[in-house]
C-alpha cells in the first residue's frame, strides 16, 4: 500500500498544473465506468446481503454514482476559480493583492462502507477527483463480492496512479489508516471512526468522519399523521433500516402515539405485503448483524418494551435461513433499554412520547448530537423552535433520509455522529487545500506602516489609529 502510496504522489506531483480537462476525464470515466456496470454491480451487492432489491440498488448505489459525478463536473469550473480577498488598509491602495487559490491536496484515503458500498465509494472520489487528487479505496469486507468487483472494473477504467483498492479485514484497514495521505475520508460506526482518527492522528492526517447515531423522528401536533407515517416508513424499510440517516426513533405526542403507530404499520404493509420472497424488500446483510439487531429487541422486552411486529403476510421467519427481518415497533422504550442507547441499523422503531414540545427537545439535547433531525408537521413556529433549539448533522422536514439526496447541500456529522463534510461545493474544499496567496508592490510597506526599525513617529501614528 505505502508503494502505491508513493506512485500516486510522484504521478501527482510530476503532473502539477495538471489542467482541468484530466480532472473532467477522470469524471467523465467514472460516469461511464457506472453505467456500464451498474447492473453488475447490483448484483454482486446482492449476493453479499443474501438478498437486496436489485432496483433499490440501482437507485441508491448507482444512479446516485452517476449524478454525483455530473454535479461535480457542472460546477467544478466555478468551484476551482480563484477568490479575490481585499488586502488590509491601506495596503490595496498601493496596489498589495490578496487571494486564495483552491488546490488539490494530493493522495486522498477513502475508507467505505458495506451499507451502500458503491454509491458511499463513488460519491466521495467523484469530489477527490473534481478537486484534482488521486485516490485509495479500502472498501468494506462485509460486501466481499462487491469490493473485489471494485478492485478488478476499477483497474479497467483507471490507471493505479489515479485510482487504486485494497481489499481485506481489518488488518488491512488498520494499516491503510495508518498511511500518510493527505487527506482520509472514513464512513463508517463511530466506535470505529474513534480508531481511524486515531490511526491519522500519528501523521497528521486531516480526516472526515462520515458516521452514525440516534437520528430523532419528531411529529408534531399539526403533521399529517398518515402522511407522516408513509414516509417514515419509507425511510425505515428502505435497505432493511441499514442507513445511517435511517429514522432511530419517533418521538410523537402522547394522545397520537396509537394513531402514528397504526399509520407506520399501515404504510409498512402498503409497501411489502409480504417480506420473505418480497423482491423488493432487502436482507439484513449477516447472520452476525441479524443477531445483533435481534439482541436490541430482546432487552427491551425483557426490560418492559411492548413489540409490535408489522407482518403483513403473517411469515414464519424463524424457518428461514435467510436474514430477513420484519419491522418491529417497540412501545414503552427507556434509556435503560440497549435499542436506546446504540445506533439500531435495522428495522426496528422505538416509540417515544411527549406532551410538550420543548421535551421532545430536552431528550434530543440530552444525547449525543444525531446525524440526521427529523420534523413533521405544520406549525412554522414549533418548527424553528425545534430546529433552532437543537444540534444535528442535517434536517429534514415533512420527509425522512432525504437532505443527503440533495447534491447541493453539505453532509455530515456534528461530534459523535461525524466531523467535517462532503457533497456540495464544500466537498470541493474539503478535498482542496484553500491556499492563500498575497502579493506586495513595489513601495515599502512596511516603512510606510512603521513596521521597519527604527521606529518613530510613523510607528505611533499607526499604532494610535489601530488602537486609539
Amino acid at each position: 500500500m505505502m508503494a502505491t502510496l508513493q506512485r500516486q504522489r510522484d504521478a501527482f506531483t510530476a503532473a502539477r498544473p495538471e489542467p482541468m480537462s484530466v480532472r473532467k476525464d477522470r469524471l467523465k470515466r467514472v460516469i461511464a465506468m457506472m453505467k456500464e456496470t451498474g447492473e453488475e454491480f447490483a448484483r454482486a451487492i446482492s449476493r453479499d446481503f443474501g438478498h437486496r432489491s436489485h432496483e433499490q440498488s440501482l437507485m441508491t448505489d448507482i444512479m446516485p454514482s452517476v449524478t454525483a459525478a455530473k454535479y461535480c463536473l457542472k460546477h467544478m469550473d466555478a468551484w476551482a476559480k480563484t477568490e479575490r480577498r481585499k488586502p488590509n488598509f491601506p495596503l490595496g491602495l498601493f496596489g498589495a493583492k490578496a487571494e486564495l487559490r483552491y488546490e488539490p491536496k494530493g493522495v486522498v484515503g477513502v475508507v467505505s462502507p458495506w451499507n451502500f458500498p458503491v454509491g458511499l465509494t463513488i460519491g466521495p472520489v467523484a469530489q477527490a477527483f473534481a478537486a484534482g487528487n488521486r485516490v485509495m479505496i479500502k472498501p468494506s469486507e462485509f460486501t466481499e463480492d462487491t469490493s473485489e468487483m471494485m478492485k478488478e472494473v476499477f483497474a479497467r477504467y483507471f490507471a493505479e496512479e489515479e485510482l487504486a483498492v485494497f481489499t481485506g479485514g481489518p488488518d488491512v484497514g488498520q494499516a491503510f489508516c495508518g498511511l500518510p495521505f493527505d487527506h482520509l475520508l472514513f464512513t463508517g460506526a463511530t466506535a470505529v471512526g474513534k480508531h481511524v482518527l486515531r490511526a491519522a492522528a500519528d501523521n497528521l492526517v486531516p480526516v472526515t468522519l462520515e458516521l452514525g447515531g440516534k437520528s430523532p423522528t419528531i411529529l408534531g401536533r399539526s403533521a399529517n399523521i398518515e402522511r407522516a407515517g408513509e414516509r417514515i416508513a419509507m425511510g425505515k424499510m428502505l435497505n432493511a433500516g441499514q442507513i445511517c440517516l435511517a429514522p432511530d426513533y419517533m418521538i410523537v405526542p402522547q394522545e397520537l402515539e396509537e394513531r402514528a403507530i397504526g399509520a407506520v404499520s399501515n404504510a409498512v404493509s402498503a409497501m411489502y405485503p409480504t417480506l420473505l420472497n418480497n423482491e423488493d424488500y432487502t436482507s439484513v446483510v449477516n447472520a452476525r448483524h441479524r443477531d445483533r439487531i435481534q439482541g436490541l429487541i430482546d432487552d427491551a422486552k425483557a426490560k418492559g418494551a411492548e413489540a409490535i411486529e408489522i407482518n403483513p403476510g403473517n411469515e414464519d421467519f424463524s424457518a428461514s435461513n435467510g436474514h430477513k427481518m420484519p419491522l418491529t415497533i417497540l412501545r414503552n422504550v427507556d434509556d435503560d433499554m440497549k435499542v436506546m442507547q446504540d445506533e439500531i441499523f435495522g428495522p426496528v422503531l422505538p416509540i417515544k412520547t411527549y406532551k410538550a414540545i420543548d421535551e421532545a427537545i430536552d431528550y434530543i439535547n440530552a444525547h449525543d448530537r444525531p446525524l440526521g433531525l427529523y420534523y413533521f408537521g405544520e406549525d412554522a413556529r414549533e418548527r424553528e423552535r425545534v430546529l433552532t433549539r437543537t444540534i444535528s448533522g442535517g434536517v429534514t422536514v415533512n420527509d425522512v433520509v432525504m437532505h443527503v439526496s440533495i447534491d447541493d447541500l453539505p453532509f455530515g456529522g456534528v461530534g459523535p455522529s461525524g466531523m467535517g463534510s462532503y457533497h456540495g461545493p464544500e466537498g470541493f474544499k474539503t478535498f482542496s487545500h484553500a491556499r492563500s496567496v498575497y502579493t506586495q508592490p513595489k513601495f515599502d510597506l512596511a516603512k510606510l506602516a512603521g513596521l521597519k526599525p527604527p521606529y518613530g513617529d510613523t510607528t505611533r501614528k499607526t499604532l494610535a489609529r489601530e488602537l486609539g
